[in-house]
Parts: C-alpha cells; sequence; structure tokens
C-alpha cells in the first residue's frame, strides 16, 4: 500500500510541482482514506499532522534539528535518520461532542505518571486558576511504544484509562488492524 500511495499519489503531485516550476521543499503531509479501490487522498498540509508526528518523534533516536536543517537546505542525501525498532501507537483524547459542539473548560483533573516510551502530549488545554482544563475538541494524544502494535496499544490504553477527565472520549480502535496482523 506504501509504494502505490507513493506512485499513485505523492511522487506525480511532487513531480508536478516541480515542473509548474514550484519545487516543494519541506514537510509533506498527506492525509489518506484506504478504501476498497485503494488509496484515496483527502488533503495535503506542508506541515506535521500531530498524532503521526508525535509516534515518528517517540522513535526517532537520531537529532531532529539537522534533519530539518537537511531538508530545508536541499542536503538530505546527507544525513541519516537513526530510528527505534520498537513501535508507537497514539489514541486521541477529544472532548465529548467533538468533532461537533462540545463543552470548553471541563476540568483534566488527574494525569497518569508516565514511564519511558509514553507521553501524553497537549493538544487543546490549558490552565485556568492553575487547574489544568480541556480548551479545544482534540485535548490530549496519548502516546506509548512497545515491542509490538500490540504492546504498544496496551500501554496507550492504559494511559487514557487513568485520565481523570469526565468530559473525555477516545475511539477504542486505534491499531486494531495491525494487532490482527501481528496475530496472524
Amino acid at each position: 500500500m506504501v509504494s502505490r500511495t507513493m506512485s499513485e499519489i505523492i511522487e506525480p503531485t511532487i513531480r508536478g510541482m516541480a515542473e509548474s516550476g514550484y519545487p516543494f521543499t519541506g514537510v509533506f503531509f498527506a492525509g489518506l482514506m484506504i478504501t476498497a479501490k485503494g488509496p484515496e487522498l483527502i488533503e495535503y498540509n506542508v506541515r506535521f499532522g500531530d498524532p503521526e508526528c508525535q509516534v515518528l518523534m517517540m522513535r526517532l533516536k537520531s537529532d531532529l534539528l539537522p534533519l530539518l536543517y537537511a531538508a530545508a537546505t536541499g542536503t538530505l542525501d546527507k544525513v541519516s535518520a537513526e530510528w527505534s525498532d520498537d513501535v508507537a501507537l497514539t489514541v486521541v483524547m477529544a472532548s465529548k461532542g467533538y468533532p461537533g459542539s462540545y463543552d470548553k473548560g471541563t476540568p483534566i483533573k488527574e494525569l497518569p505518571q508516565t514511564r519511558e516510551g509514553e507521553k501524553i502530549f497537549h493538544a487543546g488545554t490549558a490552565l485556568k486558576d492553575g487547574a489544568l482544563v480541556a480548551t479545544g475538541g482534540r485535548v490530549l494524544n496519548v502516546t506509548a511504544t512497545g515491542k509490538s502494535v500490540a504492546e504498544a496499544q496496551a500501554h496507550a490504553y492504559m494511559l487514557v484509562e487513568h485520565v481523570g477527565w469526565e468530559n473525555g472520549f477516545c475511539r477504542r480502535d486505534i491499531g486494531w488492524r495491525a494487532v490482527a496482523r501481528e496475530q496472524q
């Protein structure tokens, strides 16, 4: 699926931009849906996507700055990135009602302690009178690593269970296809 996505969507876009006199340099994010017919493009962004970037950063062992500098200066062929073999998975916690209307300012009473390979990224939070509150639709990105997708998934959902936020919810199917493939 990756090679098909690259050859049918990404490479023609990059090539077309260059042929039009607008060669692209930077972070190029494609929002995709995998359908029965194959990959379908939803959107392009010229920035990192939050959960997508967070799983990458959890696995990146190299310093990010030289990689970004090389991308900006056209010298990526001169640097290399070192990656952890671990798997990373992110579960997005959102405000009840999201993506529709949702309450703002709901209290997040407790965040669990994280261990190595676990992080809770704040997306839509603020401190109000010294207390943590939700200010957006997508609020917390709970990310964990593991030796397998199943292990990373278990760690991430364990953290989710210990977030003290009555107004929060998350999807419970993150990574299920990859876990099923691992179990075959």
